[in-house]
């Protein structure tokens, strides 16, 4: 923790009169009951400790001093306070939370003694792996003087955060890192631990995470840490966690002062300031008293280039659970970034195509209507009449958002390529693959592969279709893989974190390999792409079993490291959506076409995929 010098005489001498006036009562209770400083007065560090855990949890405190730094009226109601006198170990922080459930009457700057109960509080809940915050509940709050000075911020920054993320688990304690002791300059995880409740500061620092609508956005000071071309920072193996990312909310409430809007690339100027919380979506969060300024950046949507005439273009974007109640303003805009963004591409493969009536739960599967809604906007934002092929699902059999059935659709264009179809296609029936007049055809087109198979319980089913482009037949597959839900995060308290619902996508890939095989085997240098919205890294498991036997290769390697992503979560630039190409197309170009998952206004919040090649 800071050196005695940086605090301040005037907060000293408020705790110090306090003590000597008796004013912070309880100390022999606290004495009997916990492990308290040589004064014999528990004090922050003592309720903190080295560990994650606080030695304290579950028993009762009294007269605890410091000086408030932050005041919270909404959400987790309640209010943090220092200690200005710090010990001399830097894995004890000096800071902690008061959850107070209704709104604290204490102000900033008060000095005050708080007397009650330390518990260890996991957002999410346990079963969500997370780390814990330690607090102080069900208070008793005395004020003992106001407007006094804060202990000075500690600095967050490049040189202070380590490169390392963090510890590796006890496998002992079933991964955990909740027991070992914190070692604050070696590793990230760490060093902000031991900050945990604290008042920290940050300077001038690049947004890696755009505003979302929670009001919070993300920045990195670390401005070389796998630094994306456009200023995002790159999340490209599992043990690139990207130590600098830091979550940012205000403490002021939106109606006294709205948050800033910010892109990623964008930065947020000048001292941002106030205590380090930890929470369910982010972790490790500086809650800003005082919040920097944005300066934009300008950072524009990309645009691809048009296919040329030999060309193939085919794309996958996921439209966020587009339906019909959705404002007409969102089929204009996502129409307009097909047309204009993606270059009007001769195949387009959409997920989370909702029902007709999107989240009502009714019964309804159809969607004609949503789809229709969608290429009638593309052909007044100038693009082509799309025709469209899909299967619908059984009722709420798909996953997704209750009542929505969203599923996959293929868009194409007629005047540029031609549908095969071959009629018999439902939710239920798998469509298979045969030779015929020497080349390899489906049963059914559109069809499923293999919905019976229990990788695809409560998921998408993938859809294959059959297109010919210039008298080549090529074999597209869209897929929406299971997502990530139920995973822990990267700030679990098990390092590495389990990551369960990679269970269920690793099954689905190996069924979607085997299709492919299949494919192959009746003829060897046919034309098959897989696309779509894999919900997993292109240096996953789920990717490595896609591509087991050399039969598909992600596409997103021909690009550089630094622009492999589709996706931005938590400040991490990363890749979700894909298209794999099968070993006859070596010859394309790939494109992933920027222009939703870095910006605060969104479409939705995935970025479309192009590739183009000549069958």
């Amino acid at each position: 923790m800071p050196a005695a010098s940086s605090r301040t005489t005037a907060v000293s001498a408020v705790v110090t009169a306090a003590l000597a006036a008796g004013l912070l009562t309880g100390a022999a209770t606290a004495s009997a009951s916990a492990s308290p400083s040589a004064d014999g007065q528990v004090r922050i560090h003592d309720i903190q400790g080295a560990t994650r855990i606080s030695p304290l949890t579950g028993r009762q405190v009294s007269g605890v001093a410091g000086i408030v730094t932050g005041v919270r009226t909404y959400g987790s109601k309640g209010f943090w306070f220092q200690d200005p006198e710090p010990d001399a170990d830097p894995a004890t922080s000096e800071g902690i939370f008061v959850f107070t459930s209704s709104a604290p009457t204490v102000a900033v700057g008060d000095a005050v003694t708080v007397s009650g109960t330390v518990t260890e509080y996991v957002p999410g809940g346990a079963a969500s792996g997370n780390q814990s915050l330690t607090q102080i509940s069900r208070p008793t709050v005395a004020v003992v003087s106001s407007g006094n000075t804060l202990p000075a911020p500690v600095t967050i920054s490049e040189r202070s955060v380590p490169s390392r993320y963090g510890p590796a688990g006890d496998p002992a304690a079933g991964g955990s890192i909740n027991a070992l002791p914190l070692a604050p300059s070696r590793y990230a995880l760490d060093h902000y631990e031991s900050l945990e409740g604290m008042n920290v500061r940050i300077g001038t620092s690049r947004v890696v995470g755009a505003t979302d609508p929670y009001a919070e956005l993300w920045v990195t000071v670390k401005p070389h840490e796998n630094a994306s071309r456009r200023g995002g920072t790159v999340y490209g193996s599992y043990t690139a966690q990207n130590t600098g990312r830091l979550q940012i909310q205000s403490l002021v409430p939106l109606a006294e002062q709205p948050f800033p809007t910010a892109d990623v690339g964008d930065v947020l100027s000048g001292t941002t300031e106030g205590p380090l919380d930890f929470n369910q979506y982010g972790g490790y969060t500086l809650t800003a008293r005082t919040l920097g300024t944005v300066t934009g950046k300008g950072l524009a949507r990309e645009t691809t280039r048009k296919q040329r005439g030999g060309e193939l273009a085919v794309a996958t974007y996921n439209v966020e659970n587009l339906d019909p109640t959705d404002p007409q303003e969102k089929f204009d805009a996502l129409a307009a970034a097909v047309v204009d963004n993606l270059a009007s591409p001769d195949i387009v493969a959409l997920e989370e195509i909702q029902d007709d009536n999107g989240a009502k739960d009714d019964g309804t599967v159809s969607a004609d209507r949503t789809v229709k809604m969608f290429t009638d906007a593309i052909v007044a934002a100038g693009g082509p009449a799309y025709q469209w092929r899909s299967i619908d699902p059984e009722d709420k059999k798909d996953g997704g958002e209750p009542g929505g059935n969203i599923r996959q659709v293929f868009l194409f264009d007629p005047e540029r390529v031609s549908f095969t179809d071959r009629a018999g296609g439902d939710a239920t029936t798998a469509t298979d693959v045969v030779r015929q007049q020497g080349r390899a055809a489906l049963t059914l087109s559109p069809g499923r592969i293999d919905p019976a198979n229990a990788a695809w319980t409560n998921s998408r089913k993938p859809l294959v279709g059959e297109f010919v482009f210039r008298g080549r037949t090529v074999f597209v597959v869209a897929n929406h893989f299971a997502s990530k839900g139920g995973d822990e995060s990267i700030v679990s308290q098990h390092q590495p974190p389990a990551r369960s619902s990679e269970v269920q996508r690793h099954a689905q890939a190996e069924v979607v390999n085997t299709f492919v095989k299949k494919l192959l085997s009746v003829r060897k240098n046919a034309d098959v792409l897989v696309v779509g919205d894999i919900n997993d890294f292109e240096f996953s498991g789920t990717t490595k079993a896609l591509t087991a036997g050399g039969v598909l290769y992600p596409a997103v390697k021909s690009l550089p490291r630094q622009e492999r992503y589709s996706y931005v979560y938590q400040g991490n630039t990363q890749v979700l959506d894909q298209i794999l190409t099968s070993p006859s197309i070596d010859d394309f170009h790939y494109d992933s076409v920027h222009i939703n998952a870095e910006f605060a206004d969104q479409n939705s919040d995935h970025d479309p995929q192009v590739l183009r090649f000549r069958p």
